[in-house]
């Protein structure tokens, strides 16, 4: 089994990097394999709602969203973490999983998922809020912790979270239920217990009339 993580942050080993890597290491010592993309430090566009991916079965901009599309069949769970920026993902956090989802939805239905919010201080609810809204849409069992998944530092090194004891606890929880689940969904599936089967019409309701 592997999870991937997704690193937001311009800054490749920061505060967010840190505290996945934390969770990368218990995924390990549960025996989970683990990948961590970084979508580096140059603006991630947002969709343009053009409908491409839809016959291509990828973006029509070809970036880091697609690196990752290219393998996305070999991952069970996948953890997004992100910097916190107005009380919010950052921008181009935003666009990747927006041009992620509607290009590669089908291939993560299903399949655990975790958001992972970093903070000097404030507005890590909300965007914590905003990132599990991806995971519900999709029908992705969303993995929670012992607290809401966060972590606070200011340093652009990670060092500031190293010092964040509860929310480094609150990542190796992460891990160990990330795991667990996998593992519950492996299990289930050697007994015989498939996905859901979604219903043949999907409904779509327009609010005005």
């Amino acid at each position: 089994m592997k999870v991937l993580l997704v690193c937001g942050s311009p800054h490749k080993e920061g505060c967010t990097h840190t505290a996945l890597a934390e969770v990368a290491k218990t995924l390990q010592e549960e025996g989970i394999e683990t990948k961590e993309v970084w979508i580096g430090n140059k603006p991630v566009g947002g969709c343009t709602a053009c409908g491409a991916c839809s016959k291509l079965g990828k973006c029509m901009y070809d970036d880091v969203v697609n690196e990752v599309l290219a393998e996305i069949d070999t991952y069970d769970g996948f953890i997004f973490g992100t910097p916190v920026y107005y009380a919010s993902p950052n921008g181009s956090m935003l666009g990747f999983m927006d041009r992620l989802f509607y290009a590669g939805a089908a291939k993560m239905a299903y399949k655990p998922a975790a958001a992972v919010a970093s903070a000097r201080r404030g507005g890590t609810t909300a965007t914590f809020d905003a990132m599990n809204k991806y995971f519900t849409i999709n029908n992705m069992p969303v993995v929670s912790s012992r607290y809401w998944n966060m972590v606070h530092g200011a340093n652009n090194k990670g060092e500031d979270v190293l010092q964040d004891a509860e929310g480094l606890q609150t990542m190796r929880y992460l891990g160990r239920n990330m795991a667990w689940l996998l593992k519950c969904i492996e299990a289930g599936k050697k007994a015989g217990i498939d996905a859901p089967k979604p219903e043949e019409t999907k409904i779509f309701t327009n609010f005005i009339r």
